[in-house]
């Protein structure tokens, strides 16, 4: 009899990472309220990391310059801040305030 030497299992092909919708350095807000802590509509963060997947969804590292610590939060909890191109502000100040 031959004694046969088992093969090893290679490991899966690791599947190419999931590609964030976020960058960081782009500004955030989270969608609601973040736990039981309700969120401010009007908080801003900065995404600061890009994290692996909690589950089937990404995961980001945030930051509120008005707080001494950084928040962990998935990608279905953020949407983007969108601003205003430069200039359309101040058409939308002078027409509001009658200044032109």
């Amino acid at each position: 009899m031959t004694a046969t030497t088992p093969l090893r299992s290679t490991p899966p092909a690791r599947r190419d990472s999931e590609t964030h919708l976020f960058a960081i350095g782009q500004s955030v807000r989270l969608k609601g309220g973040f736990g039981t802590y309700p969120s401010k509509s009007g908080d801003i963060y900065r995404i600061t990391a890009t994290l692996p997947p909690y589950g089937n969804t990404l995961q980001y590292r945030i930051h509120n310059e008005n707080e001494h610590y950084e928040r962990v939060t998935t990608e279905d909890n953020l949407q983007p801040v969108v601003s205003a191109p430069l200039g359309e502000g101040a058409a939308l100040l002078e027409q509001t305030f009658s200044h032109g």
